[in-house]
């Protein structure tokens, strides 16, 4: 049977609703932590979010601050300067306080409408000041794709 939890948060800015659909979930409203496992799906606004498992760690006044997805992680997120991303990782923490994405394991993200890619082991989005970087954690190369347009001559 698969649960559907449906949860609206007005306090965020920009005030959107977030969706979640898993398999099976728990919560411990003391300590702040709700844990979605099988099959996750996240939604807010064009924001989406699929892990095998997340946990979602909220402050005093039930405000989300951290989001950790594990497990066959895609997504798609959307900048405040409206460039999107498309993307995979084994793992995945969204800080919703700062806009931050932190990617990791396995990173492959295309920006949506360009030929940009970023292939690495680590990966961090800042969606609120437009600024990206990669690394490796291993031998293997970051990966930078991008498409030059040279002017004619």
């Amino acid at each position: 049977m698969k649960i559907i939890i449906m949860i609206l948060i007005t306090t965020l800015i920009y005030a959107n609703e977030l969706r979640i659909k898993a398999k099976s979930f728990e919560s411990d409203q003391s300590k702040g932590i709700s844990i979605f496992t099988g099959n996750v799906n996240i939604i807010k606004g064009n924001d989406e979010l699929n892990a095998s498992k997340v946990t979602i760690y909220t402050n005093g006044d039930n405000k989300p601050t951290k989001f950790i997805a594990k497990g066959n992680v895609s997504f798609v997120i959307e900048t405040q300067t409206g460039e999107k991303y498309r993307g995979i990782s084994q793992k995945a923490i969204y800080k919703p306080l700062t806009k931050e994405y932190l990617f990791y394991d396995d990173v492959h993200i295309i920006q949506i409408g360009k030929k940009n890619e970023i292939i690495g082991d680590e990966v961090v989005i800042k969606t609120t000041e437009g600024k990206a970087k990669a690394k490796s954690k291993t031998d293997k190369p970051v990966i930078m794709i991008f498409d030059l347009k040279e002017e004619d001559k």
